[in-house]
């Protein structure tokens, strides 16, 4: 009998050589019983909770299907798995594939097998977890880290669990408290230590993230209480998707919560850091009713020409509003740092707006391209469909009839498993590749009478713009349902800036969104409003 073995070890703390070990262990039972070893499978630091980011357990499920061997030996049940339900699963797929489980422990594997020892090995995943949460908890009530990296701080060699504060950057964090209560943003302090080339906790460049931080999860530089001497653990805990195996941080409940004073470890005073909580607080409170509604023209619809980021108020000049790349003021991780004036971009694109729209015959012309080429594709598409239809029903067919001749007893069971996998395959692959084909493209209608109103709610807004939001209101609101992005491209000192103007029809053709796309400053109907503007 042909015979593959398989062995695993859990984690990096665990010695490579227990798979050189599983390996003669399993080598010495297969001569007892006489089995031919074809291939030997090991994943190495692998835990046995999923079956994902294995590529060797992968690899011989796949040869096992294809009949490469007759049986799979390993050491105990539990190095295939440790999760119930993928072991229970593996267990089926091997009995269809007519391969043996065997084990040094307890010989060929049957069911009794995957129920008992199945369900002890979840459960001796979930007493580890257990026992794992309570030694982290005792670490912390003993006033020691649980584990992660805090800017500020380092590890004390010899001394699991304790650390120490580095003064360099302990003083970049009490600069960014002290900054902060002046009335800095977090925008404007990431954007001097980047300009300053300060080395951020991570990556290239500091960012407004990396100050302000999440107030959920409690990251973050004015959020983490370490730096008033408070160490607080179990914020977050880690759950793994099934589907993918993945581990998934989630938010805890503040009563799970573990807190414990390490005054030690505090680098700036506890009032500072109370005074940054309650700054903090009183712009939350503000911001969602600030941000109900649109603040300017193209609050929101900005883009820089550069990075593609962003763009935002920088600061006002003479008391005109000028704005800036978002991601050259928080990071300076773009080149593009020119400001320009709000209001002349907002009037540029007005105006770009109401000439093109003023040409109902062009916007009438576009509208009759673009069906015509929906109609084009809608053909295409729906001979596809049928292509795909087509070799799905002889798909079908053909699995119908192996099926049916192993009912009449006119082939062997060997014969429908070697046959019906690779039918029932296709056929699945082809209704995968059905449901995912497109529909055919609808046509769309222009509607004569919606292009007069917005283009009277652009033209009312032209003459009104200076008398600021209470006057414009409406007639803003219809322009914004025209425009998807504004992209600014950036140009020397003294020269101006192009802008093209991204833009909806969805609101002339019907309510049914088409996508979008930049084109030279033309309308496109179903495609954008794109006049690009010089002169601001």
């Amino acid at each position: 009998m042909r015979a593959a073995i398989y062995a695993r070890f859990s984690t990096d703390l665990q010695s490579d050589r227990s798979v050189e070990d599983q390996v003669v262990l399993c080598r010495s039972h297969a001569a007892r019983l006489g089995l031919s070893i074809t291939d030997v499978f090991a994943d190495r630091a692998a835990s046995g909770a999923t079956i994902h980011g294995r590529p060797d357990y992968q690899r011989l499920i796949g040869l096992a299907l294809a009949g490469q061997f007759d049986a799979i030996l390993t050491e105990d049940l539990d190095r295939l798995s440790r999760n119930l339900a993928d072991i229970a699963r593996l267990y089926e797929t091997m009995q269809f594939a007519g391969v043996k489980l065997l084990t040094v422990a307890d010989g060929e594997i049957s069911e009794m097998h995957i129920g008992l020892k199945g369900t002890m090995s979840a459960l001796f995943l979930k007493g580890l977890a257990q026992k794992v949460r309570r030694g982290l908890a005792g670490v912390v009530r003993d006033g020691r880290s649980a584990g992660g990296r805090a800017y500020g701080y380092r590890p004390v060699a010899g001394k699991p669990g304790e650390l120490e504060i580095v003064e360099a950057e302990a003083a970049i964090i009490r600069r960014i408290f002290d900054e902060y209560l002046a009335g800095a943003s977090p925008r404007e302090i990431a954007g001097r230590l980047n300009d300053e080339a300060v080395p951020p906790p991570r990556g290239r460049f500091w960012a407004a993230v990396t100050i302000n931080g999440n107030r959920h999860r409690g990251h973050g530089i004015l959020l983490n209480p370490l730096y008033a001497g408070r160490l607080v653990w179990n914020r977050v805990r880690m759950v793994k998707d099934p589907a993918t195996g993945r581990r998934i941080s989630r938010v805890n409940d503040a009563a799970e919560h573990q807190e414990r004073a390490v005054p030690h470890l505090a680098v700036v005073a506890a009032e500072t850091f109370d005074a940054v909580k309650a700054r903090r607080d009183g712009r939350a409170l503000n911001g969602p009713r600030e941000r109900a509604r649109p603040k300017h023209l193209l609050s929101g619809l900005l883009r820089c020409g550069a990075c593609g980021g962003g763009m935002s108020v920088k600061d006002r000049d003479h008391g005109r509003i000028r704005i800036r790349c978002t991601t050259a003021t928080e990071s300076g991780s773009c080149a593009n740092r020119r400001a320009y004036y709000l209001d002349s971009v907002e009037q540029a694109v007005v105006a770009g707006l109401r000439e093109r729209m003023a040409d109902r015959e062009a916007i009438a012309l576009y509208v009759r391209i673009y069906n015509e080429e929906r109609q084009r594709l809608a053909a295409s598409t729906i001979a596809n469909r049928a292509q795909i239809e087509k070799r799905l029903a002889a798909a079908e067919r053909e699995h119908e009839r192996v099926y049916r001749a192993y009912v009449k007893g006119l082939i062997e069971e060997d014969a429908l498993e070697r046959e019906l996998p690779p039918l029932k395959a296709e056929r699945d692959r082809l209704r995968a590749e059905l449901s995912a084909a497109e529909e055919p493209p609808r046509v769309v209608t222009l509607h004569p009478a919606t292009v007069s109103r917005y283009l009277a709610s652009v033209e009312r807004l032209e003459a009104t713009m200076a008398e600021g939001e209470e006057h414009g209101g409406a007639a803003k609101a219809a322009l914004r349902e025209l425009i998807r992005t504004v992209t600014i491209h950036p140009a020397g000192a003294g020269d101006a800036p192009e802008i093209d103007v991204l833009g909806e029809l969805t609101a002339l053709i019907g309510g049914t969104h088409f996508p979008t796309k930049a084109s030279g400053g033309r309308l496109v109907a179903g495609e954008g409003l794109e006049p690009p503007t010089r002169g601001l």
